[in-house]
């Protein structure tokens, strides 16, 4: 009986309507076996970022505030020394200008007499007491300079080291082309040691006892209707005389050779 039962399919979906449009969307893809299953997150970590090469930092340039302070410096003393060289320039042109229109020549001076009104030397203490007269003339050969003589000078005899007698010029005033001859008196006290004294009666047994006359004079110079500031006249003279020792005789000037400058004040 086994052999003669037969399985008869059933038609399920027998006596019911069949679907006239497909499940599926055309163009969409789907699994019989239903929905995929949800993407799960990617747990791993992630690798390390690549290294970047860092190249080394150059040398930092100096403090532009210090190169400023710097160039300020240079700029500075450029300034200064360009000033100063204008200066200079404009200076010397303008004395220049000065020597050609005035055309300055130095004054001349000289000792033209000179007398002994007193000479002693004590004995004891060796001091000798001199008085002398003396005859200076000052020559202005300057067409259009002028010359003050101011008060303050100084005129002095000397004996080798020994100052034996001093005295002033008076305050005057010398024109252009002018020649001033002056009388003047100096006195005076000096110390004298015996090789002084020793030396100064063999000159005198010679007849050329030398002797300097100085004076220092403040001037002040006029160019035109200019006065300039005031300077010392310097005036050296060298001179030989014949006698020293015997009062109140005139001394014979063998010899005299000046020379004249000038000192600022």
């Amino acid at each position: 009986m086994a052999d003669h039962q037969r399985i008869h399919p059933v038609d399920l979906e027998a006596g019911q309507p069949r679907p006239t449009a497909p499940l599926v969307p055309s163009g969409s893809f789907r699994s019989d076996k239903g929905h995929p299953p949800a993407a799960q997150p990617d747990t791993r970590p992630l690798p390390p970022p690549p290294r970047r090469t860092v190249p080394p930092m150059p040398p930092l340039p100096p403090p532009k505030r210090r190169r400023s302070r710097a160039s300020c410096c240079c700029r500075l003393l450029c300034c200064i020394i360009a000033t100063a060289v204008i200066l200079a320039v404009l200076v010397a042109a303008a004395l220049g200008a000065l020597y050609l229109a005035f055309n300055p020549k130095a004054p001349r001076y000289s000792v033209d007499r000179l007398s002994v009104t007193q000479f002693q030397v004590d004995p004891a203490t060796l001091t000798a007491t001199a008085a002398f007269e003396a005859a200076l003339t000052a020559s202005n050969p300057n067409a259009r300079i002028g010359i003050f003589y101011e008060r303050g000078s100084s005129l002095s005899v000397w004996y080798e080291s020994v100052r034996l007698a001093r005295g002033a010029l008076p305050a005057f005033y010398q024109g252009h082309r002018n020649t001033t001859t002056l009388g003047v008196a100096m006195a005076g006290q000096a110390q004298l040691g015996g090789a002084v004294v020793s030396a100064m009666r063999d000159a005198q047994r010679t007849g050329a006892v030398p002797l300097v006359f100085r004076a220092d004079v403040p001037v002040r110079v006029e160019l035109g209707t200019l006065k300039l500031w005031t300077v010392t006249s310097r005036v050296r003279c060298d001179l030989v005389v014949d006698s020293i020792l015997n009062a109140g005789s005139n001394i014979k000037i063998k010899a005299s050779n000046c020379k004249f400058g000038f000192k600022l004040i």
